[in-house]
């Protein structure tokens, strides 16, 4: 394919470079006269492992070259991939001038060049960033639409500073955000010879990622390195820690507890963090990210309290209690917080958990709860269908297959779903419907 990169920095130099490498004719273009002249002299403008030698080899073969003039490109090109920078604002927003003023100019080429270009977002932008800003520039200089007269796609990239070239050759992941089909076609095409599992979504979708990806990252440093802190304060190996903890590929290296839902509870994991939190203080170690954990997940379970509230409505059904699933263990579940919030609201509440009876409760379980919602005798319910009967808004915390059965699609009821249910697709779309975090 003939291919144009806007922007040549670490990404738009690597992505050109490795592109022209794998059969495609490419044209860099970059505002730097400087960048531009030394491609062309067959020298990339950053310092990377391969990316000198490969640089000199595709512009010798006559692969890759490099110019200033955006209609050159865009003439010369059937897709453009665009790789500018979007660096903060002193505030810490997200600087688009790059991106608005490369869109512009590229629409402004493509109104003269007419006939099908795909244009290929690569560079980080948040959620909505192409469709609400970007989309419109370009139909208005090209005088057209989008997914019609110019494909549009969002490309982000996967690679690491160091070792971008083996990041490129063998991506993580594909990710094509895609206004149309036909502009994914041709994404998809410019990488079908790699490695590793393409995922075609949404644009918005695309976007995210990106940040969700390197949120993640910063959030691993910083717990190894306050987790680190910690144990040396104790006196404790902290790497032969981390070596243990990374061998666990069934929960700690995993997806597990990676889905968005409720809140987290039980008698383990609150009483755990609390405990390493304090030992933290008392050694004198700040551990910003570990102290804000629990605060975290109190404001998490507010959500649901606040979309109970945004409901209007005074009779609330729930159903579930205990804070694990097939357990009647109620010991600090963030179900019991959530429905201790809601009576003391003065809401009209009824429970219904299979596993929880007040009869065989006992022990710390039994003590716990009469200390956190002593009127649960006269919130709990004996059946799915006595809930249902008195709520105006359903809250649903299990999965219980009498529940699910049970639950109503559309009609008055409000269903506030806490742990994504199974048919959450199709019910988004229903009015009356409430996801915490989807």
């Amino acid at each position: 394919m003939r291919i144009s990169v806007f922007g040549l920095g670490y990404v738009g130099c690597v992505s050109a470079a490795c592109l022209a490498h794998m059969g495609h004719e490419v044209i860099g273009v970059d505002v730097n006269q400087v960048k531009v002249d030394l491609v062309n002299d067959g020298k990339a403008p950053v310092v990377e492992e391969r990316i000198g030698e490969l640089t000199a080899e595709v512009v010798r073969t006559g692969a890759l070259r490099a110019t200033t003039d955006v209609r050159e490109a865009i003439m010369g090109s059937e897709v453009s991939l665009i790789c500018v920078g979007t660096p903060s604002e002193p505030n810490g927003s997200l600087c688009t001038t790059y991106l608005e003023r490369v869109t512009e100019e590229i629409g402004a080429a493509l109104a003269e060049r007419g006939g099908r270009h795909t244009v290929v977002f690569r560079s980080t932008m948040l959620p909505g960033t192409c469709l609400n800003l970007l989309v419109p520039i370009l139909e208005k200089n090209i005088g057209g639409t989008a997914g019609v007269d110019v494909g549009v796609a969002v490309n982000p990239e996967f690679l690491r500073e160091g070792t971008s070239v083996r990041d490129f050759f063998d991506p993580p992941k594909t990710v094509i955000g895609e206004l149309d089909p036909a502009s994914g076609d041709v994404v998809a095409a410019l990488y079908e010879s790699l490695p590793g599992e393409v995922f075609r979504v949404p644009i918005p979708t695309a976007e995210a990622i990106k940040y969700a990806d390197n949120a993640f990252h910063g959030l691993k440093i910083g717990f190894a390195n306050e987790l680190g802190a910690v144990c040396q304060a104790l006196g404790v190996d902290s790497h032969q820690v981390i070596d243990v903890f990374l061998a666990d590929r069934k929960l700690n290296i995993s997806p597990a507890y990676l889905r968005p839902g409720f809140a987290f509870g039980g008698s383990c994991l609150p009483k755990d963090l609390r405990s390493l939190v304090h030992a933290a203080q008392r050694a004198d170690v700040s551990v910003p990210i570990l102290s804000h954990v629990l605060p975290s997940n109190a404001d998490h379970l507010q959500r649901a309290v606040d979309l109970v509230e945004r409901t209007g409505k005074r009779r609330v059904g729930m159903f579930g209690l205990s804070f694990k699933p097939g357990t009647d263990d109620l010991r600090e579940s963030p179900l019991v917080e959530l429905a201790e919030r809601l009576h003391g609201k003065g809401y009209d509440l009824r429970i219904h958990d299979a596993n929880v009876s007040l009869s065989r409760l006992m022990g710390a379980n039994r003590e716990y709860i009469e200390t956190r919602l002593p009127h649960l005798a006269q919130l709990l319910a004996d059946s799915v269908e006595e809930v249902l009967d008195h709520a105006e808004v359903c809250l649903v915390g299990t999965k219980d297959p009498a529940v699910l059965a049970a639950l109503p699609h559309g009609g008055d009821q409000t269903i506030v779903d806490l742990i994504r249910l199974p048919d959450a697709e199709t019910r988004r779309t229903e009015p009356g419907y409430m996801g915490l975090a989807w």
